[in-house]
Parts: C-alpha cells; structure tokens; sequence
C-alpha cells in the first residue's frame, strides 16, 4: 500500500501541493489527473522521493520513502527522459536496468520479446544511442524498461505522450493485460479516455489538491470531459 499524509509542497510562497490522506491500495490501478500545473507530476516525484516535501510523509508498504531505500527493490517509474541513459544504446540500458534488478541475459530476452510489436521494428539492432531516437522511442524504452524484474509497483507519468496512435493502443493494452493484474500501477495522464481504461480509479487534482476521487464507472469519462470544458 502507498499512503500520502499531510503532504506538501512548497516553493517559495506558492504551494504546488497539498495533499492531506491518499493512500492506493496493493495491486490497484491508479489513476491521476489534472490540468498543467495541477501538481501530478510533484505528487509522483515526491512518491518516488525525488524532490523533498515542505511537510508530511510518503510511505510506501509501511516505509516512509524519505527516510529509507528498502521500499525502491519494489517499486519502478518512468517519468521523463531524465530517467534514460542517453549515450546507451536500448540494449546498453535494458542490459543495464536488468541488471540492477538481478534478471539474467536469457530472461531479459524473453521478457523483451513481448515488446515486439510495440517497439514495432524501430528500439532495437539500431545501432545508435538513445540520444539519437525520436522522443516516441525513447519514451518506449523507458517504459520497457520500468518493467523488468516484474516490480510490484510501477510509476508513469504522461506515458502515453509522444507515442504515435498504434503505440498508444498496443501500450493500454499492455498495462490493462493479465500480465499486470496484480501490479500497482499509477499512472497520470492527459488523455483521459486512455487513463480511464486501463484505470480502475481516478483522482483529478486541481492546483495540488484532490477534488475528486472515484472509483470508475460507465459514467467517469463523460464526468472528466464535463469538467475540463466547464461544463
């Protein structure tokens, strides 16, 4: 379980966050969104521990994130192209995160080979670093990537930005397969019809704070569409 108490985030005297109790329950899939600005990439960060928070605790399965590692062997993110390597190759940097991860050479294979169609001939025997490829492929290495070693939890910001429609489609359908079940996924994202089908609940922040908090249903997407167009 993910559990947000009292958490803030404050530059200078704009708070960019402010977040009082959210938690996500283990193999939940969890949706969050907002307009630019709205502080879901601040909340993700903060999660993973990357910026520090003006007040209030993250604790990710009872450990709070800013005061221990153990919680990362659990946990796997994708949030920008800051998390790539960029004078790798894809097989440099998958090789690399496997590593870490303690996933043998036939096993990342194996695990690469469902990617086939989504990498759709253009991520790997390139021959060139990532620095080289389109901002579509770099995010779809990075996306594989956050997939090795099968964590529990995986963090996504924006993942279906820069893909192409065929990418979009072939990546809703991985995140919403058998395959990821039981993983906690997080995932914010602007296009709202994509968020609202792999997720099973969504949060809609507003200047960093929650105003809306649902479980799915026939009725979440009309109800997001009304709101962002000031219905």
């Amino acid at each position: 379980m993910i559990q947000l108490n009292n958490l803030s985030k404050k530059y200078e005297e704009t708070i960019v966050l402010n977040v009082e109790d959210l938690s996500v329950n283990t193999g939940e899939h969890f949706g969050l969104v907002g307009n630019n600005g709205a502080g879901k990439t601040t909340l993700f960060s903060l999660l993973l521990d990357l910026i520090q928070a003006t007040s209030g605790t993250v604790l990710i399965n009872e450990i709070e994130v800013a005061k221990s590692e153990a919680w990362k062997k659990e946990v796997a993110a994708f949030v920008d192209d800051k998390f790539l390597i960029d004078y790798l190759t894809p097989e440099e940097y998958f090789a690399f995160i496997a590593q870490l991860r303690h996933v043998d050479k036939p096993k990342l294979k194996d695990f690469l080979q469902q990617f086939e169609d989504f990498f759709n001939g253009e991520i790997l025997d390139q021959k060139k670093y990532l620095r080289d490829f389109s901002k579509g492929n770099q995010k779809k290495v990075g996306l594989a990537a956050s997939f090795i070693g099968d964590p529990s939890i995986v963090v996504l910001d924006e993942p279906f930005a820069n893909l192409d429609p065929s990418s979009q489609i072939r990546l809703k359908s991985f995140l919403a397969s058998d395959l990821n079940k039981d993983k906690t996924l997080l995932i914010s994202s602007h296009d709202l019809n994509h968020v609202t089908d792999v997720c099973e609940r969504i949060v809609l922040l507003e200047k960093g704070k929650v105003i809306k908090d649902t479980p799915k249903s026939p009725a979440t997407l009309k109800e997001l569409e009304a709101y962002f167009s000031g219905q």
